[in-house]
């Protein structure tokens, strides 16, 4: 099949997800989170709570990097393709945006009502600890915050560093030296997450007793749906009229944004102004290096034996025994993109029961599939503000790519039926290597010792 695409360069609506929807966000809070206040009986659980400060004059200007768009994308085949473009900040390319301001603004109000510091911590594959190193330098260059009272430790894999960008916060001595940015040289990435949270155990109380600042360990699933609730009540504001045969499309490591989303249509349907008959589908895309929420979809576990066997032919990988596993790969091993890590995500049997309520499914896209779809998708994009470059090789975030490349094999192989006229995808991010100065300052851990001696 080939793609018919509009004449057209402009959106067909644009929004800021955090400020247009400010009051609706901030309603959807005590739906998604156990508790809204503050966490301080326990150092290690430290919780700045979900209180968000008015909106003023410096508060929108820190919120005004928080854009969305959305096109027309074209029809393929019996469906129409929408793009919910969510990679308008230029200082990060990715839709963590939207969660790491809302974190900051929490802390920045945190910070104001109780006069003490925060430090947010967070491991991360690159693209959380990008954003919130981006949110925290926005607050202080708002005027929200000083640089002491603010501060952000990123913990991520040291495969990642090609991903990570510089700012003013790693150029800058003084905002250097408060916002270390630490590399784990470990051979298992996800392992961030496991000594993250044993440096958090075990020397949380540390900072407050001789820095007067919390640590904030932040890599919680809540500080993530609550952005994403926006999602919806954007579409619902520019695109009311799709109707129930609808299927959302997300590149995912852990589905937080799909998770987020659905919040936010379960909100609109507590209104009034949706009902659960016409709540869209869902289809995950994932990579080889990481497939386990399509595993955990349609094994019901995260057994790699589950993974359809390749055979070598001419150089190159193929089967063709299950449709939703890439049909051809240079390596079945292969690492598409280290941002989508996670391995058993603890979130998987909460989308699975929304798929299975709402329907959807789920796919595995390979480097050669998206290098084979790759001027077709430049075609389909170019019209969009998430233009690819020529040469797929300066990419250095696929989230995009994987998702439409996803979508397109999965309306191929039918696992999209006709019915699901309209397909949104969701464009969470898209970054190249000439967009941004690499992260030349940066220190090397291995163990949770390692991140306290260097903290």
């Amino acid at each position: 099949m080939t793609a018919t695409v509009p004449n057209t360069t402009e959106p067909d609506a644009s929004a800021n997800l955090l400020l247009d929807f400010y009051d609706r966000v901030r309603a959807t809070i005590p739906a998604i989170v156990p508790r809204v206040d503050p966490v301080l009986n326990d150092d290690a659980k430290f919780s700045p709570g979900f209180h968000l400060p008015e909106p003023d004059d410096d508060v929108q200007r820190f919120f005004s990097v928080a854009t969305a768009q959305w096109h027309r994308l074209a029809d393929y085949g019996e469906h129409r393709l929408h793009l919910m473009d969510l990679t308008g900040n230029p200082g990060t390319g990715t839709t963590k945006t939207f969660a790491s301001l809302l974190m900051v603004a929490r802390a920045v109000e945190y910070i104001r009502r109780h006069g003490e510091g925060i430090t947010i911590f967070s491991p991360t594959s690159a693209n959380k600890g990008t954003a919130l190193r981006d949110a925290v330098l926005g607050a202080i260059e708002a005027g929200l915050v000083e640089p002491e009272q603010l501060r952000v430790v990123i913990l991520a894999p040291h495969t990642c560093l090609p991903k990570l960008r510089a700012s003013r916060l790693s150029e800058d001595p003084e905002l250097r030296a408060l916002n270390p940015l630490l590399l784990y040289t470990g051979q298992r990435a996800e392992n961030v997450k496991t000594i993250g949270r044993e440096f958090v155990d075990r020397h949380a109380v540390a900072p407050r007793r001789r820095l007067g600042t919390r640590l904030w360990y932040s890599l919680e699933l809540g500080n993530y749906l609550v952005a994403d609730t926006a999602r919806a009540f954007f579409e619902h504001q520019v695109a009311p009229g799709i109707g129930a045969g609808r299927i959302h499309a997300h590149a995912v490591s852990s589905a937080f944004g799909l998770l987020g989303y659905h919040q936010g249509r379960a909100a609109l349907e507590r209104e009034g102004l949706a009902t659960p008959n016409t709540r869209p589908a869902s289809l995950l895309v994932q990579h080889l290096g990481a497939p386990d929420m399509v595993l955990n979809l349609t094994h019901g576990n995260f057994d790699s034996a589950n993974i359809p066997a390749y055979e070598l032919k001419e150089g190159l990988y193929h089967q063709t025994t299950d449709a939703r596993f890439p049909q051809v790969t240079a390596d079945p091993d292969e690492i598409l993109d280290p941002t989508f890590y996670t391995r058993r995500p603890p979130t998987s049997p909460t989308m699975n029961d929304l798929i299975r309520r709402f329907g959807g499914d789920g796919i595995v896209v390979s480097r050669a599939e998206c290098q084979d779809r790759y001027t077709e998708l430049r075609d389909l994009l170019a019209h969009t503000g998430c233009s690819l470059p020529a040469d797929p090789g300066e990419l250095r975030e696929w989230s995009l790519v994987m998702a439409l490349t996803g979508t397109l094999n999965a309306i191929d192989r039918g696992l999209i039926d006709t019915s699901r006229e309209d397909v949104v995808v969701h464009g969470s991010g898209v970054y190249t290597s000439t967009g941004y100065d690499p992260l030349k300052h940066f220190t090397e851990v291995g163990s949770a010792t390692d991140i306290a001696e260097a903290l």
